[in-house]
Formats: structure tokens, C-alpha cells, sequence
């Protein structure tokens, strides 16, 4: 039997977040309503192979209603709001480690025109970047896209205000972190001072000193997890020309890693 793209549990954590599909009666009498477990499936897919959305399969009976769902449920905040729920899961199950976060980035190739794209340096093609934060473990706590022409530094302390507040546990959300560490592309004491002010300790290699700073050993989880992100065949290459659509899949790809990571802590709790 062939794996399922979306779990069953995963569905349940889901389907409470989807907004109320609009109805289709008076403008199209004759068509049925479509199944909100058909078209994330279908999103899914697209995100997972890197597919045309003309090119879902017929059977599916969705096409372009994949885009069009993905599109208002990203404005709704869905997948912040799962986001959520999944990490304070995994603190529940204390499989957040807390003693830093990571912060790299990584540039892709962008096809044709549109928002938040820049020539990437040295090239003449157009391109991207995500700018990823990531908890001690490779967990993504949140994702930013830019053009590729934006410095790391730059997404550094919007990084950190992007971590959602994590409960899971009594007592305050996690919100700020401890440490935060980077590599010599964060290494400037403008951005530094800030996060001291607020508390926040920076671990950042420094520029033009030997490559013996240590910090690899802890700071490699952040590059395996945007490997993760690239797994997912649509987040390798910027299709789409609206920004927010490709956010929408760099969400939901955090997303299935928080998933994947509390599926595999209750296989070995079994």
C-alpha cells in the first residue's frame, strides 16, 4: 500500500484551522462542494514533487482550487497557527531545547518576475533567499523570505521576532531566546548590541579570524534543516511570481518537519 501524503492525525490537527469554504451554490448550482482533505492533499503534493498545478492529477478533482485554498488559508493564518500548536507539542513532549537558536540562510534560483526577488550577486539571474532560525535540534522556529540580494544580517533581528511564543508546558511561552548563533555573515556588533540590550547572548564567528571558532559543532543543525526544506522539491526553485504563495509553502514545509519530528518521538516511545 502506498504511504498516504497527509496522516490522518495531521488532518485532525488541521481541520479545525480551515476557514469555512465559501459557498459555490448560487454561482455554480450544479457543482459539488470540494473536500478540504482533497485539496491539502493536492497542495501537498505540489510541494512535495515540485508539479505544475495544471499537472494534478484529474482524479484529484481539484486543479486549480489547490492554489486558490492555499492562497486564503495562508491569509488566514493557518499554518502560523498549526505552527504553533506543533511546537508546543514538542515542548510538551520536551523535545525543544531551548539552550540557543541558529540562524543561516540559503539562496535559490527564482523563474521569471515578481516580488521579492533580486539578482543574485555575480549573476545575471534573478533568485531568492531563506532566512531560517532554528531551535539547539534543527526544530525551524520561524522562516523568512527576501530577495536574494538582502545581507543575512540584515533578517537577523526580524528572525528573532518572528519566534511564535511556545507553550506546552506551565508557566510562561518560550519567546526569547538565550543564544543566538550565526556565522560570520551576522558578525556585526550593530546588530549585536540590540539582542544584548534585550538579554539575548550572541554566539557569531567573527570575521577575518581562522576558521577555528568551534561553532560548527553546534551551528551545522540550522544547514541540515534548510537541507530538509530543500527536500521539498517546490521550495528548490521559486516558481511562483507572488511572494506570499512561496511563503505559504516554506510554512507549510516547517510544518511537516515538526510533524515528522513528533511522529518519530512517539515511534520511540512505543
Amino acid at each position: 500500500m502506498a504511504k498516504p501524503i497527509l496522516d490522518d492525525e495531521l488532518w485532525v490537527l488541521i481541520e479545525p484551522f480551515l476557514p469555512q469554504p465559501k459557498s459555490r451554490r448560487s454561482r455554480y448550482p450544479r457543482r459539488k462542494p470540494l473536500d478540504d482533505r482533497a485539496l491539502l492533499t493536492g497542495i501537498l503534493l505540489i510541494l512535495q514533487t515540485g508539479l505544475r498545478w495544471d499537472q494534478l492529477p484529474r482524479e484529484m478533482g481539484c486543479g486549480m482550487s489547490c492554489w486558490r485554498c492555499l492562497r486564503d488559508w495562508q491569509a488566514a493564518g493557518v499554518w502560523d497557527r498549526l505552527h504553533e500548536v506543533l511546537l508546543a507539542k514538542l515542548r510538551e513532549a520536551d523535545r525543544i531545547d531551548w539552550s540557543r537558536v541558529v540562524v543561516d540562510s540559503s539562496s535559490i534560483r527564482a523563474v521569471g518576475a515578481g516580488q521579492k526577488r533580486d539578482r543574485i550577486l555575480q549573476t545575471a539571474r534573478p533568485g531568492s533567499k531563506h532566512h531560517l532560525i532554528t531551535e539547539a535540534q534543527g526544530i525551524p522556529l520561524a522562516v523568512i523570505l527576501t530577495g536574494a540580494n538582502r545581507h543575512d544580517v540584515t533578517q537577523l533581528h526580524a528572525l528573532v521576532d518572528a519566534i511564535p511564543p511556545i507553550a506546552g508546558k506551565r508557566g510562561r511561552p518560550l519567546s526569547k531566546p538565550r543564544i543566538v548563533q550565526g556565522d560570520r555573515g551576522y558578525d556585526y556588533d550593530k546588530y549585536r548590541r540590540p539582542l544584548h540590550a534585550a538579554g539575548i547572548a550572541t554566539e557569531i564567528a567573527r570575521r577575518g579570524q581562522p576558521h577555528c571558532s568551534g561553532l560548527g559543532k553546534t551551528r551545522w543543525v540550522v544547514e541540515r534543516t534548510i537541507s530538509w526544506l530543500h527536500n521539498f522539491r517546490r521550495l528548490r526553485i521559486r516558481f511562483e511570481r507572488l511572494a506570499f504563495i512561496h511563503e505559504a509553502f516554506m510554512k507549510l514545509a516547517c510544518c511537516i518537519i515538526c510533524w515528522r519530528k513528533l511522529k518519530t518521538h512517539f515511534v520511540n516511545a512505543c
